[in-house]
């Protein structure tokens, strides 16, 4: 049903936008995702809005069903993911408002379900968790709009809810760590999984504690809305771009891996995660 899958808060999905919108329920082997999904036709595009927090944003980034909201854009047929997220600045030339498209993830979570192979043991790989192509593609799309940005960097995902220390905060500096954030992980290993490109367009909120000021969900939400707009607008105009043979190497994730354990595999895995693997079995 859809080709490109958005993933974001409320605010960046423009209704007025999209042609024949509809909201589609989506169940998964996971459960369900975090709330029904919005797919709507743009330029020839057929695109899958998914509220990341739920509407009203109901769930932290902890208790996300992240293996639902992937799989069912998986189910969707969804073969590109842009998230969108607010992140805090690690570094002074990364300033509020700013915008970032990172190029690698640092995994500081603790309570999360990484995975959707739980009855065999699957590796894949993770060097580079964002695909180059997709990034590139946005990275473009971003210099022509001429806003301010900067190109790779590392994301350092903390479990939250809690935003961090002080001393937290100077240590994520120390290890050279650019922004921060709470959702990348494990949404882009499960994307990988899932054999979806994936990139995340990390907007900047706040300069997290290390620069002095306390955070606070008030500033937050202040300059999330302000960066609104601009997604907005990288979004339409990268939509319409997306799409052909892809040549990244995200489509082949499973390739060796399922092919090595193929014999090893259940039966009821195979029902459960067909989707996935049954291109390799």
């Amino acid at each position: 049903m859809a080709e490109i899958g958005i993933i974001g808060g409320t605010g960046v999905y423009d209704q007025d936008v999209f042609s024949s919108a509809r909201e589609v329920e989506v169940n998964t082997p996971f459960g369900k995702p975090s709330g029904p999904i919005m797919v709507g036709e743009y330029e020839g595009k057929t695109v899958a809005f998914l509220p990341r927090h739920g509407k009203g944003h109901v769930f932290s980034p902890t208790t996300l069903n992240y293996r639902a909201n992937i799989f069912a854009l998986k189910k969707l047929g969804v073969e590109y993911i842009i998230s969108v997220a607010a992140v805090g600045s690690l570094k002074k030339e990364i300033k509020p408002l700013d915008i970032v498209i990172p190029s690698q993830i640092y995994d500081k979570t603790k309570l999360r379900e990484n995975t959707f192979f739980e009855d065999i043991v699957v590796h894949i790989g993770f060097a580079d968790p964002f695909c180059p192509n997709l990034s590139g593609l946005i990275e473009g799309v971003i210099k022509e709009k001429k806003f301010r940005y900067h190109s790779g960097g590392t994301y350092v995902c903390i479990e939250g809810p809690q935003f961090s220390t002080r001393a937290e905060s100077e240590v994520h500096r120390k290890l050279g760590f650019d922004i921060i954030g709470m959702t990348a992980i494990p949404e882009a290993k499960l994307a990988r999984e899932a054999e979806i490109c994936y990139v995340t367009i990390a907007t900047v909120t706040d300069y997290d504690v290390w620069y002095g000021e306390e955070v606070d969900v008030e500033m937050v939400l202040e300059n999330a809305k302000k960066n609104e707009e601009k997604v907005r607008e990288i979004l339409k105009a990268a939509i319409p771009e997306i799409g052909g043979e892809r040549s990244c190497g995200c489509q082949d994730a499973l390739k060796f891996a399922i092919t090595t354990a193929r014999e090893y595999i259940s039966e009821e895995t195979r029902e459960k995660l067909g989707l996935l693997i049954s291109k390799y079995l």
